[in-house]
């Protein structure tokens, strides 16, 4: 997993609300165990016309967003089934950070084992990011210092110490398992030495 440190640039605003996770990668997009090959299709069903063309009023068919790393969405984004393919679009799409009022549990936490940072923040500083975005402004997020720069504001946000530390250093599931290699391999031996039936 690549390190995060600090993202800059504008922001695409998508404030709706309870976009689930059938929005983000919709089903017929879920055959795939790769995580490759599904940024094309984020947001499919709200980014296309039934022909495949783009459709002009979506945000990131827009020049300005086509290239967004940040996104700021409206409350309990990331509802809906589990499916670990919807932060895997987001991430391939190019997206690095989310904010928004509330997430989804699950997607909340999918989204550190893939790389993205979901921030939590006050109505108010979504609304205040959201018009940022929309003139077009850039936004800036320091993941070390938990602030987000927009302007002459800025923001701090609260995270739990661990998954900032997995961010920083890019530390997966896998890992964060191989940081501890030796006390495994040094089990396993024990294991063969006084246990050779098991």
């Amino acid at each position: 997993m690549e390190k995060f440190t600090t993202v800059n640039g504008v922001a695409a605003p998508m404030r709706s609300i309870n976009i689930d996770t059938d929005k983000i990668i919709p089903k017929q997009y879920l055959k795939t165990i790769e995580r490759t090959g599904l940024g094309k299709n984020l947001f499919a069903e709200m980014r296309y016309n039934d022909d495949g063309s783009e459709r002009e009023d979506f945000v990131l068919n827009k020049l300005a967003y086509r290239k967004s790393q940040i996104l700021v969405a409206g409350d309990n984004f990331g509802c809906g089934s589990s499916r670990e393919h919807a932060p895997w679009a987001l991430k391939e799409y190019g997206f690095q950070a989310i904010i928004a009022s509330s997430f989804a549990d699950i997607f909340y936490n999918n989204c550190f084992k893939n790389g993205i940072l979901p921030i939590v923040a006050d109505e108010n500083i979504i609304k205040e990011l959201a018009e940022y975005s929309n003139r077009k402004e850039n936004i800036e997020i320091k993941l070390p210092e938990q602030e987000i720069v927009y302007g002459n504001k800025s923001y701090k946000f609260k995270l739990d110490s661990f998954k900032k530390k997995c961010l920083v250093e890019g530390l997966d599931d896998i890992a964060l398992s191989l940081e501890k290699i030796k006390n495994i391999e040094s089990f396993e031996n024990s294991m063969n030495q006084n246990k050779p039936w098991i």
